[in-house]
């Protein structure tokens, strides 16, 4: 919305939510989420164009476009637990459209959501319209965090899907305006509804299936002493194939990649498709597999126990260049780790100690509803301490585990790390961003993710 409103000087762009602290922040001078970038746009619109809100009601009533971005959680009971997306939010915001509403609108999906939503969501509004009419458009969102602005600026593709009415085809029109003051034309994807929705699904499968095509490599580079950065090199080299997405890491992390693909498994079982269902399964499978992999050779490397042992964590976020932690591999990391009784130091750049404790205690899938709806903070993990810096979390540990690729960690005084540490000091890194030989010329013993391994580690039992 910050976006449009720059790029659409004449385009009035309210943003709400029934959360009074999260637009307080948006209106201060502290933003409440880490973006690189996003500080200048906000501040440039924001009061002139763009405006953040707690009228719902008011906003909604005035506008002629209405973008709906509510969470879609994953379901934790009932039909489809573990796997359907939860429309509980979706469903209470197209209620209140059609309540508010004196006007025709065009409502546009930008939550990802399974196929068919938008034909869900067309039912409500149409039964509840008072003769208003809806069309309803689907945009799925393609941005990456760390990029976001950039993403946005120079976007790939924007896709938007309609129905094949001539209102619908308006519509489409309408959105393509607003899009087309900054986009090229010949980027802007016009679809069918069901189309441009099963597209955000299949382009995050796609996405998350080749971090765990190389992950799962990474496991056969270990095995035999292959490099799986040289193995990644030379098949990014093939053009059909492109070199992005290849590095082998921890696991995929972040809101969209697990829970779109759980998703996607779901409506291939409902629609008798079992195979397709059990081949997209296999791309998260292989991502719990490395975590755990991870985890297992961390305690075997040190002689099979952690218990008390101070481990250091650095970067807790799911990638660099954000301070979101949704669904990151740390989170499952730590758990491993506090689960054999280490006592883990954690430091990310970007991530409150509040936001660890709350990841670190919440269920399953509860990160993915709104904090007024998600349980109490819960008692602390008393074996978890968190520090604002690398040394502070190195300091007498036994272990480093590198979980975020953050460029700092590169340039880190590791000679002051290691001379700081228990020896024999470990680093495990979990995202291939340190200089594995000058790090055993310090004397550190170095385990990186697909790469053939330390003598140590070799004499070490083998991972189950």
């Amino acid at each position: 919305m910050a976006v449009i409103a720059l790029k659409c000087p004449d385009v009035q762009v309210a943003v709400v939510d029934i959360s009074v602290p999260r637009i307080t922040a948006w209106n201060s001078d502290q933003l409440p989420i880490y973006e690189p970038g996003l500080e200048d746009v906000v501040k440039q619109c924001r009061g002139k164009n763009l405006f953040f809100s707690t009228d719902v009601e008011k906003h909604v009533c005035e506008a002629d476009i209405v973008f709906v971005s509510v969470n879609t959680p994953t379901k934790t009971r009932g039909l489809g637990a573990g796997k359907a997306a939860d429309l509980t939010y979706w469903e209470s915001a197209a209620r209140m459209i059609a309540d508010v509403s004196k006007s025709d609108k065009i409502v546009v999906e930008k939550s990802t959501v399974p196929v068919k939503t938008a034909e869900a969501i067309e039912k409500i509004l149409t039964h509840n319209s008072k003769g208003i009419n809806f069309q309803i458009l689907s945009n799925p969102e393609f941005l990456a965090e760390g990029t976001a602005i950039e993403d946005l600026f120079k976007p790939d593709r924007v896709l938007i899907g309609g129905r094949e009415t001539p209102g619908g085809q308006k519509a489409i029109q309408a959105l393509k305006n607003i899009y087309s003051q900054w986009v090229p034309e010949e980027n802007i994807i016009t679809t069918n509804l069901w189309s441009a929705e099963l597209s955000k699904l299949a382009a995050n499968a796609f996405l998350a299936q080749r971090i765990s095509s190389v992950n799962a490599m990474s496991a056969l580079c270990e095995a035999t002493g292959a490099d799986v950065s040289q193995v990644a090199y030379a098949v990014g080299k093939d053009t059909r194939i492109g070199p992005k997405f290849l590095n082998a890491s921890v696991g995929f992390g972040g809101s969209c990649f697990q829970k779109d693909i759980l998703n996607l498994v779901y409506i291939c079982e409902c629609n008798g498709l079992p195979e397709v269902a059990e081949y997209w399964k296999q791309v998260i499978k292989i991502n719990d597999y490395q975590k755990s992999r991870f985890v297992n050779r961390v305690v075997a490397s040190m002689f099979n126990t952690v218990s008390n042992k101070k481990i250091a964590i650095l970067g807790f976020a799911f990638k660099k260049d954000t301070g979101d932690t949704r669904e990151t591999p740390a989170i499952d990391v730590c758990k491993g780790l506090l689960g054999d009784k280490a006592c883990v130091s954690i430091y990310d750049p970007q991530v409150t100690e509040d936001q660890i404790q709350r990841d670190l205690t919440l269920n399953k899938f509860d990160w993915d509803h709104p904090l007024h709806l998600q349980p109490l903070s819960p008692t602390a993990v008393k074996q978890v301490a968190v520090v604002w810096d690398a040394y502070e979390a190195t300091k007498d540990a036994h272990a480093i585990c590198i979980l975020t690729e953050w460029d700092e960690f590169k340039t880190l005084d590791y000679q002051k790390i290691y001379d700081n540490m228990q020896k024999p000091a470990f680093v495990f890194d979990g995202r291939n961003v340190v200089d594995t030989e000058k790090l055993r010329e310090i004397g550190f013993i170095v385990y990186s993710i697909g790469k053939p391994l330390d003598a140590w580690l070799k004499d070490m039992p083998a991972v189950a």
